[in-house]
């Protein structure tokens, strides 16, 4: 990967962990998923154009729901964690934006580095 697409990169998957980030705020459980999903997808398509590929809507997708499910059986107790925090009023409008931030972020790289080498010149 080079500096500028890494510079592209961070900025794309930073920009959608923060927008799904404040739909995480919303205190009801299971939309933070929902929520997670459609930013995946558009998040991966961008990421796929900083590699000079192209993907639909339906194949971005299906790598965003393969990353999220990966990132969630990584790390299963941030994933309850954070959608049962909804449920405790105050508290989960600040843990739960703050994981979906960090599993985003981390499904993005992964999501990155997996594009790099599928359309590598």
């Amino acid at each position: 990967m080079t500096n500028e697409q890494e510079n592209k990169c961070h900025m794309i998957i930073h920009s959608h962990a923060v927008a799904a980030g404040a739909g995480n705020a919303i205190p009801v459980p299971g939309l933070g998923i929902a929520t997670d999903m459609v930013v995946m997808t558009t998040m991966t398509m961008s990421l796929c154009a900083v590699f000079g590929g192209s993907l639909t809507e339906e194949a971005a997708k299906a790598l965003a729901i393969a990353a999220i499910k990966n990132t969630m059986l990584k790390a299963p107790i941030k994933t309850l964690t954070k959608e049962l925090s909804k449920l405790i009023p105050g508290l989960g409008q600040i843990v739960a934006p703050a994981i979906g931030v960090v599993m985003l972020e981390a499904a993005g790289w992964v999501i990155a580095k997996d594009l790099e080498s599928k359309f590598k010149k």
